[in-house]
C-alpha cells in the first residue's frame, strides 16, 4: 500500500505532523498572540470538503512574491511525475497534462469559485466586525459586475457587520439597500502612495499631491479637514516611503494599514509590521486591516474588531488568518511550494484533520481493495470493503 500510494500516506503523515506543531487559525496582529475572545466558525460545507477548502484558502493567501515560486515548483514536479511514471508515451503525456491542468484549475477556483467560507464570531456585542478597505466594480481594477450588493453579501457571509467602500479615486455614497452597513470612503492615489479616506468626502484634486513626497504629505491634513480619517495603505508606504514614516505622522496621518489581503501586500514582513505597530502605538494612531477585495477570491484574510465611538490606537484590533500572516514571516520565497502547505497543515483544526483522515482512508480503501475479475471500479467496491454490500445490492 505504501509503495503504491505514497502521496496518500505522505498527506496522512503531514496531517499528523501538523497536529504536533499546531498554529491557531487566527492571530491578533498587534500582539502576535491567538485571540481568545473570537470564534473561527467553519460551515458544514467547508468541513465536508476540508481538503479542497483548505487548499483553496492556502492558494488564495499566497503573496505575489511567493506565488510564482510555488506554482513553478508544483507544475514542474507534476510534469516530471507524469513523464517518469510507468506506461506508454501517450499515457504518460496525458498524465502530465492532467497534472498541469489540475494546478491551473485550482488557481482559477481559488480566484473565482463560489464556495463555503469561514466566519468570525465575536463574544463582545459592543464590538463591530468591520472591513476598512474594499472595492466594487467602479474601481478600475474591480471585477465586472461586482456591485455594492454583491460586496455586502461577500462580507456578511464571513461575519462582517460593516465595511468601508474605498473605490479608487471616487467617493462612495451608500444607497441603504445593501445587505449590511456599507460606509462611505475612497482610496486616493497620490505620489507613490494610496491613502484611504474613511468617511464622507469630496472629490480630490490629486494633481496637487503628486510628483514629490513633500507635495504628497499635505494630503493627510487636507482629507482630515473634509472630516475623513486617513489611513496609509500597504504595500505603498512599505515599498516607497519606508524611511519617511515619521513624516507621515508629522503631516497628520490618521493611521496605518498593517494587513491587506492584496497579493502585493501579503508579503509585508513581520518585522516591518512590528515597527509600524510600535509607531502607531507611540502616537496613538489607528491600525487597520483590509480585505482589499476587488471581487476576486471567496475568502478574507483579515477582520477588524472596532469599538464604536473610540479613536486612536486602542479603537481597533486586527485579527488575521495565520496562513496569510505567515507570508511575511521570513521564509524564503523559493521555498513556498513546501512552506505554504506546511503552514496550512499546522493551522487546521481538529475537525478539519478528522475530515482529511476520513477522505484519505476512503481513498486507500477504494484503491487498495482487490477487484474481482471483470469488475469495474465504482462505489460497489468501496461498499463491499465497508461490509455494506447488502445496501448496494
Amino acid at each position: 500500500m505504501l509503495r503504491r500510494h505514497p502521496i496518500a500516506f505522505l498527506l496522512l503523515a503531514l496531517v499528523i505532523a501538523g497536529a504536533l506543531a499546531p498554529l491557531g487559525p487566527l492571530v491578533d496582529v498587534a500582539s502576535g498572540s491567538p485571540p481568545g475572545d473570537v470564534a473561527f466558525v467553519l460551515p458544514a460545507g467547508y468541513l465536508a470538503l476540508a481538503p479542497l477548502s483548505n487548499l483553496l484558502d492556502a492558494l488564495t493567501f499566497l503573496s505575489v512574491q511567493r506565488a510564482p515560486w510555488a506554482f513553478a515548483v508544483w507544475l514542474g514536479a507534476l510534469a516530471l511525475w507524469g513523464l517518469l511514471h510507468a506506461g506508454t508515451t501517450p499515457r504518460r503525456l496525458a498524465r502530465t497534462l492532467a497534472g498541469l491542468a489540475l494546478v491551473v484549475a485550482l488557481a482559477a477556483a481559488a480566484a473565482a469559485l463560489p464556495r463555503p467560507v469561514p466566519r468570525l464570531a465575536v463574544d463582545d456585542s459592543g464590538l463591530t466586525v468591520i472591513d476598512y478597505h474594499a472595492h466594487t466594480a467602479v474601481s478600475h481594477d474591480g471585477r465586472r459586475g461586482w456591485t455594492p450588493e454583491r460586496l455586502g453579501h461577500w462580507h456578511a457571509r464571513q461575519g462582517f457587520e460593516a465595511s468601508y467602500v474605498t473605490d479608487h479615486n471616487l467617493p462612495f455614497t451608500p444607497t441603504g439597500s445593501e445587505p449590511l452597513s456599507l460606509l462611505p470612503g475612497a482610496e486616493w492615489s497620490v505620489h507613490r502612495q494610496h491613502v484611504l479616506a474613511l468617511g464622507p468626502g469630496q472629490a480630490l484634486v490629486r494633481d496637487s499631491f503628486t510628483r514629490t513626497t513633500p507635495r504628497m504629505l499635505p494630503v493627510f491634513a487636507h482629507l482630515a479637514q473634509q472630516g475623513a480619517v486617513t489611513i496609509a495603505s500597504i504595500p505603498e508606504y512599505w515599498r516607497n516611503h519606508w524611511d519617511g514614516l515619521d513624516a507621515f505622522v508629522t503631516a497628520g496621518v490618521g493611521g496605518f494599514e498593517i494587513v491587506s489581503c492584496g497579493p502585493k501586500a501579503l508579503g509585508f514582513p513581520a518585522a516591518a509590521r512590528r515597527r509600524v505597530v510600535a509607531l502607531a502605538a507611540a502616537h496613538d494612531l489607528l491600525v487597520t486591516g483590509g480585505s482589499d477585495n476587488h471581487g476576486w477570491g471567496a475568502v478574507t484574510c483579515v477582520w477588524n474588531l472596532s469599538a464604536p465611538g473610540a479613536g486612536g490606537y486602542g479603537a481597533n484590533r486586527v485579527i488575521a488568518r495565520a496562513v496569510a500572516a505567515a507570508q511575511g514571516a521570513g521564509a524564503p520565497a523559493w521555498a513556498a511550494a513546501v512552506t505554504q502547505p506546511w503552514v496550512m497543515f499546522r493551522t487546521m483544526g481538529w475537525s478539519e484533520r478528522a475530515i482529511w483522515v476520513t477522505w484519505i482512508v476512503l481513498y486507500l480503501i477504494y484503491r487498495g481493495l482487490p477487484r474481482r475479475r471483470q469488475e469495474p471500479g465504482g462505489l460497489g467496491i468501496l461498499a463491499r470493503s465497508l461490509s455494506l454490500r447488502g445496501l448496494f445490492g
